[in-house]
């Protein structure tokens, strides 16, 4: 078992967000999230970094960019028993990310509640998946909760 230190949270679905988010603080991990997630946890008490503020970088086309940068996709790609990992992520400021709670954004439910095209488009969701598959290839370092039940 290896002990959860910091965890990412970027989930679309937030039913049971602030148990978890409760349950993750209580053990002291911190948490990274962001902005809605972080509105959540905020209503809930609880402790959180913000990823805009971690990375110091704004989220920015209209949210369509926000979690894909090297401090997180470094901090969830780096293999801890790898000793050119550790130094390459240490030189450049890149600390580990044990855990990414991420949930995808609800295409297939807008699709078929005929929203426009537009709207539909909008719901392709392009940095959750890059952190699902980020944290699958570092499988061994890193858990990842899809699903909020």
């Amino acid at each position: 078992m290896k002990k959860i230190k910091r965890a990412l949270l970027s989930v679309s679905d937030k039913n049971g967000l602030e148990g978890l988010g409760k349950f993750l603080s209580e053990y002291g991990v911190e948490i990274l999230s962001t902005g809605g997630t972080a509105d959540i946890l905020s209503q809930a008490g609880v402790a959180y970094c913000e990823v805009c503020d971690y990375i110091n970088f704004p989220e920015i086309l209209n949210g369509r960019v926000k979690t894909l940068h090297p401090l997180i996709h470094g901090g969830i790609l780096g293999i801890r028993s790898n000793d050119e990992h550790k130094s390459e992520m240490n030189h450049h400021g890149i600390d580990e990310i044990d855990l990414v709670v991420v949930n995808l954004y609800p295409f297939k439910q807008t699709v078929a509640d005929g929203f426009p095209f537009s709207d539909c488009i909008e719901q392709i969701d392009i940095g959750g998946p890059s952190m699902i598959r980020s944290a699958a290839k570092n499988h061994s370092d890193v858990a990842v909760i899809v699903d909020p039940k």
